[in-house]
């Protein structure tokens, strides 16, 4: 299972990198990216299903145009990259996999493609069909429109919740770094690597530093590892490898160097969907009582809520928090917030007699509610 191979898992996403695609100068790592291609194309002969995500739209496109600091100095100099730059990306992934008579297919998604529930569904379905056709997806953020409060940020997410969309047994993630390690590799020389995690817990998540090496892409540690907890969370596998060398999934099979993240049992369409997604509207605070009923499977009552926060309507997904402000679970709302602020710590009877009519069964009913 090391390897993910074909047999293990028969649907994969790849997540490649700026830092491995493009050259400092701004070019095409095309030996490099030759070598990667030889692998898809191998893996896809023994019948494996392969789905990219691609970064290096904004590296490239900065080149083109001449602009500083790698395309990032400006949102809309990064725009301005991306639309230039994703040109060049797909034409090169085009250009490689043609060669071997695989169809490319680009598909560039934003934020709010995969917080949609019905926009999710719609991507979910094309995936699906490009590779039940025989094509290879090569996805990437579709920067040229994101803004800076509405876009997954990097590509280690973006890929969690493609693999999470096109339902793949696993994710892995080409890197500048070949794992997580105890400690920050390049300034703890007492670091060591990780190579299995069954579990995401706090002390797991504390090893994480949030730069990128590299200074070309815009993930670090801390996005892999929100990528893990997503991807793991809808019943894939996630790896983080290196991408430094040649052919670089044979040389994680055959030296097992990288970190393992172990996926989690998987969960029903709707539910994964809910805890992959990255944005909420607001939030309801819950006492211990009510958090203990959330984790036997119970519905949330107006009685256990204590606070509500944000401005939300029915049916917008919202964070449920216990106690001390720890998100416990995460669902879709039965009531808006004002009517919400009205009715927190009553009893039916007095919703009932607050609102009028009959009042829903829950604040958030159990089955449009996924425990975190």
């Amino acid at each position: 299972m090391i390897g993910f191979t074909p047999a293990d898992c028969p649907r994969i996403v790849i997540k490649v990198g700026s830092a491995l695609l493009v050259e400092p100068e701004g070019g095409v790592r095309r030996a490099w990216l030759e070598s990667l291609v030889a692998e898809i194309v191998e893996r896809r002969a023994a019948g494996q299903q392969i789905v990219i995500v691609s970064s290096g739209a904004v590296a490239l496109g900065a080149r083109r145009l001449g602009l500083p600091k790698g395309g990032r100095a400006t949102l809309e100099d990064a725009q301005a990259a991306a639309a230039v730059g994703q040109i060049a990306l797909s034409q090169v992934w085009a250009d490689l996999l043609g060669s071997h008579g695989i169809a490319a297919a680009q598909m560039l998604v934003t934020l709010g493609d995969l917080e949609d529930r019905r926009r999710y569904l719609n991507a979910s379905a094309t995936l699906d069909r490009l590779v039940g056709l025989g094509a290879v997806p090569v996805v990437n953020e579709n920067d040229s429109v994101a803004t800076e409060e509405i876009r997954f940020g990097d590509n280690d997410r973006l890929a969690a919740r493609i693999g999470q969309a096109a339902r793949a047994d696993a994710v892995v993630l080409l890197s500048d770094i070949d794992g997580l390690y105890t400690a920050n590799p390049h300034s703890n020389p007492d670091a060591t690597i990780i190579p299995l995690v069954e579990k995401i817990d706090p002390a797991v998540l504390g090893m994480a530093d949030a730069h990128s090496s590299s200074g070309m892409g815009s993930g670090g540690m801390v996005s892999k590892l929100q990528a893990a907890q997503i991807a793991t969370g809808a019943g894939a596998h996630l790896a983080i490898i290196s991408g430094r060398v040649e052919s670089p999934l044979t040389h994680w099979l055959t030296s097992g160097r990288g970190t393992l993240f172990r996926a989690a049992e998987r969960r029903g369409g709707r539910k994964g969907w809910l805890a992959g997604r990255l944005t909420v509207k607001g939030s309801l605070r819950v006492d211990d009582g009510a958090a203990n009923a959330l984790r036997q499977g119970r519905s949330l009552l107006p009685a256990g809520v204590t606070a509500t926060n944000g401005i939300y309507a029915r049916g917008d997904v919202i964070d449920i928090t216990g106690p001390d402000g720890t998100v416990i679970a995460r669902g879709l709302a039965q009531y808006d917030s004002a009517d919400a602020e009205k009715i927190i710590g009553k009893r039916s009877a007095e919703v009932a007699e607050l609102l009028g009519g009959t009042p829903r069964a829950a604040m958030v009913h159990r089955d449009y509610m996924v425990l975190l």
